[in-house]
């Protein structure tokens, strides 16, 4: 019989392609949506894994799936592996040092870890599948690119490709090893460009019409806007066409992308429509054309309280990593690069709202000093909405859908940040990703050993999802590589 210590070996025995795979995607660092290497690369170990592969998925080409095994449970496990750009970094560095020649991107948020912490779950489960023999369940490895701006996950789920699922699985780096809970904002990305007129700002400026006025007028307005929205709700804006370098010149051409969110769907959409408003206006102000150019959007994240409690079973259960005193060392160390960032709380959404747990943790990471937090959070169910965007929640409208967290940066570590891709090429990092890949893949096995678990799981689902699915993407929507998360 193939038990968990069974998938648990496999994970251990193959580690070495595992670390080597979340590495060289930590060397790719590409950006959303142009993950060519990467996603090649991944397709490659798959096919060598004996999974079935599909590519160029819901229209995006950096996008797969992975499929091994047949009949149900049909579980999901996801990942992602997409860069941030301004972010290149030397790995294993204390100090902040661009690598040259790599185009300035690097992994600030992990992703380079989260894929192949996720594939190291998909191959053990493969093995389990395997062993159980035809009919006994399926695995889908989901390669999500542009998590970062360009929202897979989204487009995928306009496709309905997540309704077949009994259930999804994924996790994230972190300072902290817990199961996730809450939701989040939702949130849409609309690209807006200006077309004027050009001409000699001193000379003629009559004859001129300047597309950069238009840029500026819908910026100042949508200031006004911000007056008028709901408490939970942003609005972000970068000029990413300020119309040239000459000011002698009227600008002709200028643009701007902006980020309009909301805890829910409708909401954002609602906001953005107003957004569109203010920018017809700025257009009829400035004798300009305006064109509208939808980019990507995002849902809030419906919570799972029964996959968080099976995740944290499971979790509770495995042997977390254990730490050299070097790398604690280096984990001190990187953490005095940004002690001066602002005073850091407690580890752990959690501890900011359980005084139970606050005291817990507050003993464990020695009251927040500890460079590595080597202990689990306890289990906390919220639907407290965080600020952050992820197109998870996309997929959790589709199918009850849970994710976990793993120590894999030092504590404190500010998201997207050098620091991050520093450690995220380090033992450390390994460790975490390698445990992620062991608590998915012990759920898995659980749920398809158990199918009535899913049971629980599907009700409450039904219940929090009884509203329907809005899905942010726009019908004529088209992936498009560009923008940014989080």
């Amino acid at each position: 019989m193939f038990t968990k210590k069974d998938a648990f070996h496999i994970i251990e025995e193959k580690k070495e392609a595992f670390i080597n795979l979340s590495d060289s995607i930590w060397e790719y660092a590409e950006l959303s949506l142009l993950e060519f290497k990467s996603a090649a690369l991944y397709l490659k170990l798959l096919r060598e894994e004996g999974f079935e592969v599909e590519e160029n998925v819901a229209g995006i080409k950096t996008a797969f799936l992975g499929k091994y095994g047949s009949g149900k449970p049909v579980i999901g496990i996801l990942a992602e592996f997409d860069a941030l750009s301004g972010l290149s970094q030397e790995g294993s560095s204390l100090v902040r040092k661009e690598i040259e020649g790599q185009g300035g991107s690097g992994h600030g948020c992990g992703h380079n870890l989260l894929g192949a912490g996720s594939f190291a779950a998909a191959v053990a489960l493969k093995e389990y599948l395997k062993s159980k023999g035809e009919g006994s369940g399926t695995v889908i490895f989901y390669g999500c690119p542009g998590e970062e701006g360009g929202a897979s996950k989204a487009f995928m789920a306009r496709e309905g490709m997540f309704y077949p699922l009994d259930a999804a699985l994924t996790w994230h780096p972190g300072d902290v090893n817990q199961v996730s809970s809450g939701t989040n904002n939702s949130s849409i990305e609309v690209e807006y460009k200006f077309t004027g007129i050009a001409a000699h700002a001193a000379g003629n400026p009559h004859l001129g019409r300047s597309a950069l006025d238009g840029v500026e007028l819908l910026n100042i307005g949508v200031q006004f806007l911000r007056e008028h929205m709901v408490d939970s709700a942003r609005i972000h804006y970068a000029i990413t066409d300020a119309g040239g370098n000459s000011p002698n010149v009227v600008q002709p051409t200028a643009q701007v992308l902006y980020m309009v969110r909301s805890n829910k769907v409708s909401e954002a959409i609602a906001l953005l429509a107003r957004v569109d408003t203010i920018a017809k206006a700025a257009a009829m102000m400035t004798e300009t054309k305006l064109s509208r150019r939808f980019i990507d959007g995002t849902a809030d994240v419906i919570t799972n309280y029964a996959l968080e409690d099976l995740l944290y079973d499971n979790f509770s259960k495995i042997a977390l990593p254990t730490y050299t005193e070097e790398e604690y060392a280096f984990a001190q160390a990187l953490k005095e690069t940004y002690k001066n960032l602002g005073d850091h709380k407690l580890p752990g959404f959690p501890a900011t709202k359980d005084p139970a747990i606050a005291k817990y943790v507050k003993e464990k990471s020695g009251n927040g000093t500890k460079p590595i937090n080597d202990f689990l959070m306890p289990n906390y169910h919220s639907d407290e909405m965080q600020m952050g965007s992820t197109d998870v929640g996309d997929v959790s409208w589709e199918t009850p859908t849970a994710q976990i967290r793993t120590a894999t940066f030092a504590s404190g570590s500010p998201g997207h940040s050098w620091q991050n891709v520093s450690i995220g090429k380090t033992s450390i990092a390994h460790k975490g990703m390698l445990l992620a890949g062991k608590v998915l893949a012990a759920t898995a096995m659980d749920i398809y050993e158990n199918p009535t678990l899913l049971k629980k799981a599907r009700a409450e689902f039904e219940e929090k999802t009884a509203e329907g699915y809005t899905c942010p993407i726009e019908p004529d929507a088209v992936p498009t590589a560009i923008g940014g998360k989080m």
